[in-house]
C-alpha cells in the first residue's frame, strides 16, 4: 500500500510517498481503508519532533519518529476486525483517530472509532476526531460554558474554532469570534453574535467582559487576557502561542496553572485533543451535534496524499480557514 513515511525528525520535505505492508490486525484492533485524513498542528508537531521536551514525554520518539506514518485524523471504511470487536464490520464507514492515517490503509482499536454520520463526505467527517473534540473540551469540559453566558474565541476561524463558536451557540451562548477581516463573513455564518477583527482592534483592550474565553492562539499577556474576564470567568488556554522548540506549549501551560492557584479566576489548560481520554464519547458527542444540525466541519483546501508534504507546510503558516484534508483515492 501507499503511505507517507518519515524516517527522521525534520521539515516537510521529509515526507515520503512508499509502498510498505498492509497493518495487520490483532484482538480488538481494526484496519480501515482510509478515504481521508486530516492535517492539525499536532502533525507537523509530530513531523519535527517539537518542542523537544514532548520527546521526553513519550508517544513521540527521542532521537526518531515512534510512529513512521504520519496522520491521527481518520475517515474511510471498516476493512477487517480483530477477534473481540463488536458493533462493527467490514465496510462500515466510520471516523476517528488513528495513527498512521496518511496511507491507504491504517490500524487502530474499536474504541477510537465512531460511525460516520451520513450527510458528511469523507472529506468532512475527516476534519472531526481532533479539531472538533478538542473544541468540545474547551467549551463545554474546560469552560463549562452554559446558556446566556458570554464566550470569546479566540482564533475563530481556525480548525478548532471554527467548531467551537459553533459548540458555544449551540449551548445557547452569546458568542464573540476573534477573526482577521478576510474570516468575518465566515465566524458570522458560523452564528458568532459579534465579531472582533484582530487587524483593527486587541479583544483585551475592549470594555467587554467575558464568563468563558477559549484562546486558540494565546498571542496576549496572561494578564490582559484575564482583564477582559469577568471576576469569577474561566480561560481556557489551547496551547497556542508558544513560540519555542525546547519547550512550547507546554512552558505555556505551565504558567497558566501557576497563576491559577492564586485568583479568583479559573485558568484552565487544554492540549490538542489525540485519543487520551473519553475519546469515544466525546466522539460520538460532536457527531451527535452534526447529526442535529448544529455543527457543521468547514473545510479549507483537500491535497491528494501524495501532496501531504505541501498540506502541511501550508497549516504551519497559520492562515487556515477551518481544515485542511488530505484525499486517498
Amino acid at each position: 500500500m501507499k503511505a507517507m513515511v518519515q524516517e527522521r525528525f525534520g521539515p516537510p520535505d521529509i515526507l515520503e510517498l512508499v509502498d510498505i505492508d498492509r497493518p495487520e490486525v490483532s484482538a480488538g484492533q481494526v484496519s480501515i481503508r482510509v478515504r481521508a485524513a486530516a492535517l492539525n498542528p499536532y502533525d507537523w508537531h509530530m513531523l519535527r519532533g517539537d518542542p523537544y521536551v514532548a520527546r521526553l514525554m513519550g508517544g513521540v520518539g527521542l532521537t526518531r519518529p515512534k510512529c513512521r506514518v504520519a496522520g491521527i485524523d481518520v475517515a474511510g471504511q471498516v476493512e477487517s476486525v480483530g477477534a473481540g470487536v463488536q458493533g462493527l464490520r467490514p465496510g462500515d464507514e466510520v471516523l476517528g483517530f488513528c495513527h498512521g492515517s496518511f496511507a491507504e490503509y491504517a490500524r487502530t482499536t474499536a474504541d477510537l472509532l465512531v460511525p460516520k454520520p451520513a450527510g458528511l463526505t469523507f472529506e468532512q467527517a475527516a476534519a472531526v476526531p481532533m479539531a472538533a473534540v478538542t473544541a468540545l473540551r474547551g467549551i463545554r469540559t474546560a469552560g463549562q460554558v452554559r446558556a446566556g453566558q458570554r464566550v470569546l474565541v479566540n482564533g475563530a476561524a481556525g480548525g478548532v474554532g471554527t467548531f467551537a463558536v459553533q459548540i458555544a451557540v449551540a449551548l445557547d451562548a452569546e458568542v464573540t469570534g476573534v477573526c482577521g477581516t478576510s474570516n468575518v463573513d465566515l465566524v458570522r455564518s458560523l452564528g458568532a453574535a459579534h465579531i472582533v477583527d484582530h487587524t483593527r482592534e486587541d479583544f483585551t483592550e475592549g470594555r467587554e467582559r467575558y464568563d468563558v474565553i477559549l484562546d486558540n492562539v494565546g498571542n496576549r499577556p496572561l494578564s490582559r487576557r484575564r482583564q477582559v474576564l469577568t471576576p469569577t470567568g474561566t480561560l481556557v488556554a489551547n496551547g497556542g502561542g508558544s513560540p519555542g522548540r525546547v519547550f512550547g506549549a507546554v512552558g505555556a501551560m505551565l504558567r497558566v496553572i501557576a497563576v491559577n492557584g492564586f485568583v479568583r479566576q479559573q485558568l484552565r489548560t487544554i492540549l490538542p485533543s489525540t485519543p487520551a481520554g473519553p475519546a469515544r464519547e466525546d466522539l460520538l458527542a460532536v457527531t451527535a451535534l452534526i447529526e442535529a444540525g448544529s455543527l457543521t466541519p468547514v473545510i479549507d483546501r483537500t491535497y491528494p496524499l501524495a501532496d501531504a508534504a505541501e498540506g502541511v507546510r501550508y497549516l504551519e503558516r497559520g492562515h487556515a480557514r477551518g481544515k485542511a484534508v488530505i484525499t486517498v483515492a
